[in-house]
């Protein structure tokens, strides 16, 4: 049975998240009845992450056995054809036969994410769920530099859901970068993986400081706290974008 690697781009506004769902459409939901139009099988497709509600993909990566083998093009045009049909807001960037060992999830050296924060006066009309829109003037240097504190292996339970279902806090973030070009701040972040909601709870901090209402050692001591309370708030989904994985 050949196993097809996709990577796929989507708008997730519409979207209860990446994971199939019984309280409204998922992105695997779409991709999964794209399959089924095109193949007549019913599948269970992996991702290489469980992006929210309102969390958009520029490289989200899955796979999918299948019981015939496909051209790679062959398989992503058809399958971008059926979700066009059905008029979803995903598209199926490219595909690849891999070996049956390679595992969407599993097989992920380091994930790649973008968070998008807009900063200027007027509200976003263009923008308008692909960022977040934050009218005050963001000191980007001064939330580069409190981003460095949470770079490094460290216990995260601060900056995580308290429904998160992970067995441990402990993570490693390779990366944690912020940079501003005109009135687009960008915060991006890599690690092997991720907590639940924690890029969007490093935003929503960090925010704070550009701000000029927490200094770098208020982060430190929000990470050194280990307790959700002492997080700022969660920045908003429209932000984020899951960018890429490594393999």
């Amino acid at each position: 049975m050949p196993r097809f690697r996709m990577t796929i781009e989507y708008d997730g506004s519409a979207y209860v998240g990446w994971q199939r769902q019984e309280n409204g459409p998922s992105v695997q939901g779409a991709v999964e009845k794209a399959i089924l139009s095109l193949t007549g099988e019913t599948v269970s497709i992996r991702g290489a992450g469980r992006t929210d509600s309102g969390v958009h993909a520029r490289g989200q990566v899955a796979h999918a056995d299948l019981t015939r083998s496909w051209k790679p093009a062959t398989l992503r045009n058809a399958l971008n054809a059926h979700l066009g049909q059905a008029c979803e807001q995903v598209a199926v960037i490219d595909a690849a036969e891999v070996t049956p060992a390679f595992d969407a999830r599993f097989s992920a050296l380091r994930r790649h994410y973008l968070y998008r924060i807009i900063s200027r006066p007027a509200p976003l009309a263009l923008e308008a769920k692909r960022a977040w829109w934050v009218p005050k003037t963001l000191d980007h240097a001064a939330m580069h530099a409190a981003a460095q504190m949470l770079v490094g292996h460290h216990d995260f339970t601060t900056f995580r859901s308290t429904h998160c279902q992970a067995n441990s806090p402990m993570r490693t973030i390779d990366r944690l970068d912020v940079t501003r070009d005109g009135d687009l701040v960008e915060i991006r972040a890599t690690a092997q993986s991720f907590l639940h909601n924690q890029i969007r709870s490093f935003a929503g901090t960090l925010k704070l400081v550009g701000e000029g209402k927490w200094t770098p050692d208020d982060v430190r001591a929000a990470l050194e706290a280990r307790d959700r309370k002492a997080c700022g708030p969660v920045a908003p989904p429209d932000g984020l974008y899951f960018m890429q994985v490594d393999y």
